[in-house]
């Protein structure tokens, strides 16, 4: 009886990071028979920080990766099901908006007061939304077998193999090598192979102007302090030089909360630091009461620089060969909920170009393919997510004028949610067949 699976092919390759994109990478590369070695620095997998959402456009892209993949997400997944599909319900939270009466429009002859829905952003239609990312990340290691990951393996370089190959030697710093075809980085935003393929001063991220407070309430405390049914939808609080983001996540039993502020720089080497509760309620003093109970009672609440990458020239090196993807290639504010898809979307093209590559010189042209049609879709990301977080503050062309920004919140995703990534593919196999 006939093998399902595919011939191993030729050639294998080294994965850098075991974070959600490394992880589903691996997973789409193995269903192909592909020979990988996922290399990830810490000594088990993990991911930081605790919500992350996927729209119904990433959740089809995770079946075609692998119907596990979105068994995986659906089982931690949180979303209730509304019809239409709503992304977020907006609301005014910041009472210097407001009237002395506590009203932030008039529409249609009815006075719009503050904290009360103004509109609804629409999703589309299919499963989605919110899961802790530690939660999926668990999902997905059951997908790949043990033996294809070695941990403590901290990248220090890549060079060329010396024997006419082009192969690529990694260096580790625990003095360790290993030789791989091929080398692709899902090593994040403080990416090495980043530096590598760009150079450090074009692979530094820099500081968006934004910083978020991240925090967990639990769900019934959360629906103490708004309604029985507003935490158990996603919810989204707009103000000056600042938004509140809330949704639920690990099941509906907890409510995710990221709350945004504004300023020029940020002097600290840390990213993340440790803040009090006194500092934080200060940034929302203007806010409504609704607001400020739920900062005082998000649990362990930290604050997260938002750091983003400049646009990359490419995402990929000959020799030795390397391709950044994810966050490696197109690091992104998260104001648009899509930067985790995105990383999604470029294992679905990649994995696919790879499977049909029958030789190492197909390698390179499956790159360059992949560079040219994920590049230019993925660094528009990077750009309006900046600009939905100005929008979103008050800080965009449209100032606080709330009819504007509701037309430009209603459309903005489209690009995103609508995009058919199998005309996507079919021109990134076009560019391969005529590479020769």
């Amino acid at each position: 009886m006939a093998s399902s699976s595919p011939p191993p092919k030729s050639f294998n390759l080294a994965i850098i990071g075991g974070g959600i994109a490394g992880l589903t990478l691996a997973i789409s590369l193995l269903k192909h028979n592909i020979p990988l070695t996922l290399y990830e620095s810490a000594s088990q997998f993990g991911e930081i920080g605790a919500g992350v959402g996927f729209e119904a456009n990433v959740v089809r892209i995770m079946e075609l990766i692998s119907p596990k993949v979105k068994e995986g997400f659906l089982r931690c997944a949180n979303n209730v099901d509304r019809d239409p599909p709503v992304w977020f319900t907006v609301r005014v939270g910041d009472q210097r908006k407001a009237d002395g009466n506590g009203v932030v429009l008039q529409r249609d002859g009815k006075d719009m007061k503050i904290g009360e829905p103004l509109f609804d952003m629409p999703a589309r239609p299919g499963p989605r939304g919110g899961v802790h990312r530690a939660h999926f990340l668990d999902e997905l290691v059951k997908l790949i077998p043990a033996s294809t990951t070695q941990f403590r393996k901290k990248l220090v370089d890549i060079t060329q193999v010396e024997d006419g190959s082009g192969d690529a030697l990694l260096h580790f710093a625990d003095g360790t090598t290993a030789q791989h075809s091929a080398v692709i980085g899902c090593d994040g935003i403080k990416s090495r192979t980043r530096e590598l393929v760009l150079g450090k001063k074009e692979a530094e991220p820099v500081f968006s102007g934004k910083y978020a407070y991240r925090g967990l309430i639990p769900m019934e405390k959360a629906k103490e302090i708004m309604s029985r049914e507003e935490p158990q939808t996603p919810q989204m609080y707009v103000g000056y030089g600042g938004h509140v983001l809330t949704f639920p996540i690990a099941n509906g039993t907890l409510m995710n909360v990221v709350a945004f502020s504004s300023r020029k720089t940020w002097e600290d080497p840390e990213w993340v630091v440790q803040t009090s509760r006194s500092d934080m309620l200060a940034d929302y003093s203007s806010w409504s009461p609704t607001v400020q109970a739920i900062m005082s009672a998000m649990l362990k609440p930290d604050i997260w620089a938002l750091y983003n990458h400049t646009p990359a020239r490419t995402y990929v090196q000959g020799r030795p060969r390397i391709c950044l993807l994810g966050d490696a290639a197109h690091a992104t504010t998260p104001h648009s909920g899509a930067g985790a898809g995105m990383c999604v979307e470029d294992c679905y093209i990649l994995s696919s170009l790879l499977a049909d590559a029958t030789s190492v010189e197909d390698l390179e042209k499956a790159f360059r393919a992949y560079d040219q049609v994920r590049r230019p879709r993925s660094l528009k990301l990077v750009k309006e997510s900046k600009e939905a977080g100005m929008l979103y503050d008050f800080e965009g062309p449209h100032g606080d004028d709330l009819e504007a920004l509701e037309l430009n919140m209603k459309k903005r995703m489209d690009w995103i949610w609508d995009a058919d990534l199998s005309i996507d593919l079919e021109k990134a196999r076009s560019i391969v067949k005529e590479s020769g």
